[in-house]
C-alpha cells in the first residue's frame, strides 16, 4: 500500500522570549500545543481565542489541525508567538495555492496586523535603579 504524501506547512513565531514552531496539516481543526490539547495547556480561553485568530479571519479554521511546539516566556509571549508561527504557516499555505490578489491571506493578516512581528521586550535594568525606570525613594534628611 502506497503512502499518501501529506502537504505540511511550517511557520516559526516569536513573541518577547517565547519561540513557536508551527506545523499545519489538512485536518478538522485540532490545535496542539506541546503535546497537550489547547484548553489544556492555556489556563484562559483568552489565549485560546488570541492565538486562533488568524485561523479564522482566512476562514481556515476546520481545514488544518495545528501543531505547536513552543518555549520561553510566559502565557501571553507563548500566545502571541504560537499566532506568529500560524500566520507564518498559512503565508507558506497561501503561497502554494494559485494567487489571486483579492483573496490573498496576506491582504486580511496584514490589515489585522498578524505579520509583523510584535518588537516589545523587557527593558533591561539600569545601574542606581531598582528596575529599568523605578528609582530608589528620595530621602531630603
Amino acid at each position: 500500500m502506497a503512502k499518501e504524501k501529506t502537504n505540511k506547512y511550517y511557520g516559526t513565531g516569536h513573541r518577547k522570549t517565547s519561540v513557536a514552531k508551527v506545523t499545519l496539516t489538512p485536518g478538522t481543526g485540532k490545535i496542539t500545543v506541546n503535546g497537550r490539547d489547547v484548553h489544556e495547556y492555556f489556563p484562559s480561553e483568552l489565549c485560546v481565542m488570541d492565538l486562533s485568530q488568524p485561523l479564522e479571519m482566512t476562514n481556515t479554521k476546520d481545514m488544518f489541525d495545528v501543531d505547536a511546539k513552543v518555549s520561553g516566556g510566559g502565557y501571553t509571549g507563548q500566545t502571541g508567538a504560537i499566532r506568529h508561527g500560524i500566520t507564518k504557516a498559512l503565508l507558506e499555505y497561501d503561497s502554494t495555492t494559485p494567487a489571486d490578489s483579492e483573496n490573498s491571506f496576506r491582504k486580511t493578516l496584514k490589515a489585522a496586523g498578524f505579520i509583523t512581528r510584535d518588537p516589545r521586550k523587557k527593558e533591561r535594568k539600569k545601574p542606581g535603579l531598582k528596575k529599568a525606570r523605578r528609582a530608589p525613594q528620595f530621602s531630603k534628611r
